[in-house]
């Protein structure tokens, strides 16, 4: 399964096509809306969201609640359209005055322009804008339809916000995924998101952003997938390339992740046991249920750390780009915080991997042949 997405911040709508689904995979609107209407929500985010309302309207691929084995195309429109619409115009005419020309510490925008030679960092910002993963988050969704048939479910919760987290760190596997979801700061510990409302707010007054890290888990995962043999079957590789290509991502890290580093080979490994009626099991899950580039059968376990949005509500010093003078940098309308939101794209990505991963090892051309498949293989390794 591979997807690619289209669109920009302010143009018509964010467009996802994803390639490699199997035929006969249940889905149901509300499978897709559901993950978008959470990528909007969170403490700590901006205007936008309260303009739109996202919900994705399929162009191909899924007929009467059930995929067709061809690419699906979803399109999720922007309402805020209607606001941009002689900025963002296929043929009109540029205005000089609606140039930007003070990129934005932190944002794709300066070496975007450099790259691309454009003359005004709204050609590069609209696209580098995180509103593109609105399409990740459609694409996830199919994504979740395929795994769910395989028995397998993917969450996520956010850990910390700024300096406000999570007690004890790193936080276990065992998370309660409902009431993460519920949560307007995406933590399922009450008194942990009160905390992170807290940071949230503060920030908010001094005019500046927040990050945080959010982890992503996936149960039901038999072992074995992914791969050893070469460096692109790793999905360890795979799932740490998915997460850090979200915007603002700065590190990605596996069950204890860089505590590792500091450990004894003794402590750090999880000891393998055998019972008749569970088969291999551990009684510990250190590597975050990946062993040699593939799933050992524990709870993949992933977490992601978000740099700070670029956009600041008090500008850091930039440069113009006419003129090589020191400015202010630029202001787009933006979020105070995005690590609730951040961490359902999280989720989303870390889907995609794992239904790619199944139906490169399972089948992908109809569910059936791939839940086949799957009972088959569970059947010889005994799980």
């Amino acid at each position: 399964m591979r997807y690619v997405t289209a669109g920009e911040s302010h143009g018509r709508a964010i467009v996802t096509v994803i390639e490699g689904v199997p035929a006969g995979v249940p889905i149901g609107q509300d499978d897709i809306d559901r993950d978008l209407a959470r990528r909007q929500r969170g403490y700590g985010r901006g205007g936008r969201q309260r303009i739109e309302q996202d919900r994705a309207e399929v162009l191909s691929g899924i007929r009467h609640g059930a995929t067709l084995g061809s690419p699906v195309s979803l399109l999720v429109r922007n309402l805020d359209w209607e606001n941009w619409t002689e900025q963002m115009d296929p043929f009109g005419e540029p205005d000089p005055a609606g140039r930007v020309t003070a990129p934005r510490p932190g944002h794709a925008d300066l070496p975007g322009i450099l790259k691309t030679a454009a003359h005004d960092v709204r050609d590069v910002l609209e696209r580098a804008s995180a509103r593109e993963t609105a399409g990740r988050v459609a694409a996830g969704a199919v994504a979740k339809a395929v795994l769910r048939t395989s028995g397998v479910a993917v969450r996520s919760a956010v850990l910390s916000i700024g300096s406000a987290r999570m007690e004890p760190w790193p936080a276990s596997e065992e998370l309660d995924g409902d009431a993460a979801a519920a949560s307007d700061v995406g933590c399922p510990d009450p008194e942990a998101a009160e905390r992170m409302r807290g940071a949230v707010d503060e920030a908010r007054e001094k005019g500046v952003s927040l990050g945080g890290v959010f982890q992503v888990w996936a149960t039901g995962l038999v072992p074995g997938v992914g791969g050893y043999a070469t460096a692109e079957e790793r999905l360890d590789g795979r799932l740490a390339s998915a997460l850090a290509s979200i915007p603002a991502i700065k590190g990605v890290e596996f069950g204890l992740g860089f505590s590792l580093a500091f450990l004894s080979g003794s402590e750090a490994h999880d000891e393998i046991l055998h019972e008749s009626v569970v088969g291999y099991h551990r009684r510990t899950n250190r590597a975050g249920g990946l062993e040699g580039g593939m799933t050992n059968g524990e709870t993949l376990v992933v977490r992601a750390a978000m740099k700070p949005i670029p956009t600041q509500l008090a500008p850091l010093a930039s440069v113009d780009i006419d003129t090589l003078q020191a400015v202010e940098a630029a202001k787009e309308r933006s979020d105070v915080c995005a690590v609730p939101a951040a961490a359902v794209v999280g989720e989303a990505e870390v889907a995609l991997v794992i239904a790619d991963a199944y139906t490169r090892k399972f089948g992908g051309d109809s569910i059936a042949d791939l839940v086949a498949a799957l009972d088959a293989y569970r059947g010889r390794i005994g799980s």
